[in-house]
């Protein structure tokens, strides 16, 4: 039998059987880009300008018709600018200032409040130089004019008191500057309400200003003044939580005593009296004007540094 012959075609396989299934690539879907916060715009620096180097203004004249305006602006960094431009007032042409002094300063007490601690501290630079040009046309002449200069008190002895430094060395100095330029007496008056203050922090910086403006005295001004009125601020702060509220306290009774005792000193001279009857009087001075705790405190005090 003859054998067919083998086609082509036998040993093939069927086409379906041929093509292979074609993979199909797999299209990485594109991985979600991160969220980025929203960019904040940068915050603008400002310079803080040393007094030594503000000049004076080419047109005083004009420049005080808007200062007003531009302190008042919503711009913190146009309020910076107009609050050096104060100072400079201040500093060269301070007859102009002196024209809207109380609305300058009542506009910078409410600066001194801001969030920002670049215009709280510009504004605290700017009372500094006007303490040091126009410190007694600060203090109130009326009735009305006493609340402001209360307020602008208090927010010093509030920025003195702060955590952030910078700050509340400004603030400080400021203080300091205030107990040279402004009459002791004046000042006193109104810093004795502040050593009870609720803050112990204001009520320490309050006896440090305190203390200064004592300590610059002549013993005549002290009299003046009260040597019992002196003697129940400083027995306020003897027993403060803060060191330096003590330490100031310390300081003011050692003055008390050393005014209290200069009118014994020709006396001494004169009858031969002893030193123990300076120090008697002393005693009876100290137990007739507070409680017996705060005079033997008192008394303590001066006998500590005469030993």
């Amino acid at each position: 039998m003859a054998l067919r012959p083998r086609s082509i075609d036998d040993n093939a396989l069927p086409a379906a059987a041929t093509q292979r299934p074609r993979k199909i690539a797999k299209i990485a879907s594109p991985s979600p880009s991160p969220i980025l916060p929203p960019t904040e715009p940068t915050e603008q620096s400002v310079e803080y300008i040393s007094s030594a180097d503000l000049k004076p203004l080419p047109d005083p004249q004009a420049k005080i018709k808007d200062l007003l305006i531009e302190l008042e602006s919503k711009d913190w960094v146009k309020a910076c600018g107009a609050l050096n431009d104060v100072r400079r007032f201040a500093l060269h042409h301070s007859s102009l200032l002196l024209q809207i002094l109380e609305k300058v300063m009542t506009i910078i007490v409410k600066t001194m409040k801001s969030p920002r601690s670049a215009l709280c501290k510009t504004s605290i630079m700017a009372c500094n130089d006007v303490f040091s040009n126009l410190g007694q046309a600060l203090l109130p002449s009326e009735k009305e004019q006493e609340s402001a200069f209360d307020n602008l008190l208090l927010q010093l002895l509030l920025k003195a008191s702060q955590d952030k430094r910078f700050v509340c060395e400004e603030a400080e100095k400021t203080l300091e500057t205030m107990a040279m330029c402004i009459s002791p007496l004046s000042l006193l008056e109104k810093l004795q309400s502040f050593v009870t203050h609720s803050n112990l922090r204001v009520r320490a910086k309050a006896a440090v200003v305190i203390s200064k403006c004592v300590g610059q005295m002549e013993h005549e001004a002290i009299k003046e003044f009260g040597l019992a009125t002196l003697l129940k601020i400083a027995s306020q702060s003897l027993n403060d939580r803060l060191p330096e509220a003590r330490e100031a306290a310390r300081c003011v009774v050692n003055s008390v005593y050393d005014a209290f005792s200069s009118g014994f000193e020709s006396a001494k001279q004169d009858d031969g009296a002893s030193d123990s009857s300076t120090e008697e009087l002393w005693e009876k001075f100290c137990s007739s004007n507070l409680s017996a705790v705060a005079a033997q405190s008192v008394t303590k005090i001066v006998v500590e540094k005469r030993g």
